[in-house]
Parts: structure tokens; C-alpha cells; sequence
């Protein structure tokens, strides 16, 4: 089981999209650029009046990956050893997210392969995007 998330004011949109298995990506209307993580401003104009939120296909490339041994993180020990995959979303390759990898075998990370987003539950039952190799891909 994944360790629980607490969305707070700024992440609340995302978490809340993503318990409707939707993925959406802050989003600057003044220059049209997606950010992730979220801010209080645009990284790139700074504006903080037209931020909003985006929704994404959840369709990504995996850049790279690592497999994790020795976590600190109590939860996640007992599935040790996972892979952590670094993606980059099809609509901002500027934009990389985590993933373990759900179906993918330890070490097997198909780098450059299509994936497509998947939600799981955490400990408190918020769900979170995972990814997971397309089928058909590499």
C-alpha cells in the first residue's frame, strides 16, 4: 500500500481530479504553459491571476528509471525492491512525473516506451496517477 497523501489549498485540484481518475496539470491562461509541481505563480511569467487547472490525456514517455532496495519510507518496505520511473507527459515533455510502474518487472523498465496514467489507492485511500506500459509498446 502507498503511503497517504494530504492534499492542502494549492494541490487540492489535483488530488481532487485525481479521486475522479482524471490528471490535470496547472495551467498559466496568460502564457499558455503547463507547470508541474503547481504554484502560487507561473514559473515562467510569473502571473498569479491566470493560473488554473488543465486536464491531460495521461498519455507519457518513460525517460528514465531507478529500482529502489533500502526505502525509508515504512509503507513501502514491504514492497521492496520497486522501480521508480521518471515520465514525461505527451502534451509537455517539460513535465515529468513519478511512477513505480504497476505490472512493469523490477528492472525491466522498457525506457522510451508509450504509457498511459492509472490510479491507485494510497493508506487513506486518496488515490494517486501511476503509469503503466502501454500494450503493444516496446
Amino acid at each position: 500500500m502507498k503511503q497517504g497523501v494530504v492534499p492542502d489549498d494549492l494541490t487540492r485540484p489535483f488530488w481532487e481530479a485525481a479521486n475522479e481518475r482524471r490528471l490535470v496539470i496547472q495551467h498559466c491562461a496568460a502564457c499558455d504553459r503547463l507547470q508541474h509541481p503547481p504554484g502560487r505563480r507561473c514559473h515562467q511569467c510569473g502571473s498569479d491571476e491566470h493560473l488554473g487547472w488543465r486536464e491531460v490525456s495521461g498519455r507519457a514517455t518513460i525517460y528514465n528509471y531507478c529500482v529502489v532496495h533500502d526505502t525509508p519510507v515504512r509503507v513501502l518496505q514491504q514492497e521492496q525492491p520497486f522501480n521508480v520511473a521518471v515520465v514525461m507527459l505527451d502534451e509537455d515533455p517539460g513535465i515529468q512525473m513519478y511512477s513505480h510502474l504497476p505490472g512493469t518487472p523490477v528492472d525491466e523498465v522498457p525506457v522510451g516506451a508509450p504509457v498511459e496514467v492509472v490510479f491507485e489507492a494510497t493508506a487513506n485511500g486518496q488515490l494517486v496517477p501511476e503509469w503503466q506500459v502501454v500494450e503493444g509498446g516496446p
